[in-house]
């Protein structure tokens, strides 16, 4: 058994039929059978039930699949790790984002990823979290933060930070002198607001106004930061937004919405179909593992919150 071989079993396994499997390896029906009864004969085992028209595994054809599936990609790691060893890692990356605080985050992955892989290259694509999705499913970018929930049929992801929801003022606004950096919930119902355009995202808005017995008065929905900044700095409206790095507007306070504080979760997904490979894969793992080190957090990697307390939540803060 060799992982030429494996790899015919495999792709014969996923098509269920060796003639499609044979077209797809690029050569003929016979000599992939061959293969095929050569492996059987080499384990002892009957790994496919023949058909007309299609084959189907046995049972000992499924373990053999699973097992295969697992010894490939080691195999691939391994390929891909010697070669970074002999000649330095290198090639390009798109990375989707969306707006607010991801780009600050990347900005800190890129630099030190780059200090380890000089030649790799970066391409930046920015959006809402729909547009970096529909830019993700369509396979124009490779790999993207966006904000959870996300769609975890067709994803796969990890938590990297989480983040506060605030209120952006407008500097005239009678709650823009209330004293700190903190406004609890209860008193931004009734002042017109802005919010997130994501439906997901309004549903959950309009959940925490109602578990105070409140319902909020939106009056624009929103698919970016920057719309956020202006709306409250023409003093149209108080925005609400997750927290971000952006460096400050004069004509703008912006402040944390708390009793309950309510926190954005910021995941690196990827489609489940085409889970990152080569440079891709490497940087996904240099970025959980700087997410780890940031955000000591326990996180899974469906991106799902482990209910655990994050270092530094105030009492009864709760994750979107």
């Amino acid at each position: 058994m060799d992982f030429r071989t494996l790899q015919y079993f495999v792709t014969a396994a996923r098509e269920q039929n060796f003639t499609r499997a044979a077209e797809k390896l690029g050569m003929s029906q016979p000599p992939l059978s061959n293969q095929i009864k050569a492996l059987e004969e080499d384990l002892g085992v009957q790994l496919f039930v023949r058909g007309k028209r299609r084959v189907q595994l046995t049972e000992a054809g499924e373990l053999l699949l699973r097992r295969a599936g697992q010894i490939l990609a080691l195999c691939d790691k391994t390929r891909e790790e010697i070669e970074i060893m002999g000649n330095g890692l290198s090639g390009r990356i798109t990375l989707g984002m969306v707006e607010g605080r991801a780009p600050y985050m990347a900005a800190r992955w890129i630099a030190g990823f780059r200090k380890k892989f000089p030649r790799v290259r970066f391409d930046l694509w920015n959006g809402s979290g729909d547009d970096v999705l529909d830019q993700l499913a369509r396979g124009l970018v490779d790999i993207a933060v966006i904000a959870a929930p996300y769609d975890r049929e067709h994803l796969a992801g990890v938590t990297i930070a989480n983040d506060y929801w605030t209120a952006m003022i407008p500097r005239e606004h009678p709650l823009a002198a209330r004293p700190g950096n903190e406004i609890p919930l209860r008193e931004l119902a009734g002042w017109p607001l802005a919010v997130p355009s994501r439906p997901s995202r309004r549903a959950a808005i309009e959940r925490w106004f109602a578990d105070i017995g409140c319902e909020p008065a939106i009056v624009c929905t929103l698919s970016n930061y920057v719309d956020a900044v202006a709306l409250a700095e023409q003093n149209a409206c108080i925005s609400i937004f997750p927290q971000t790095s952006f460096t400050g507007n004069e004509h703008v306070v912006s402040k944390i919405i708390t009793e309950p504080a309510k926190f954005a979760q910021y995941v690196l997904v990827w489609n489940k179909e085409q889970s990152p490979a080569g440079i891709v894969r490497t940087f996904a793992d240099y970025v959980k593992e700087a997410a780890r080190e940031e955000n000591p957090a326990p996180e899974t990697e469906t991106g799902q919150p482990t209910g655990e307390q994050v270092p530094g939540r105030t009492h009864g803060a709760e994750l979107l």
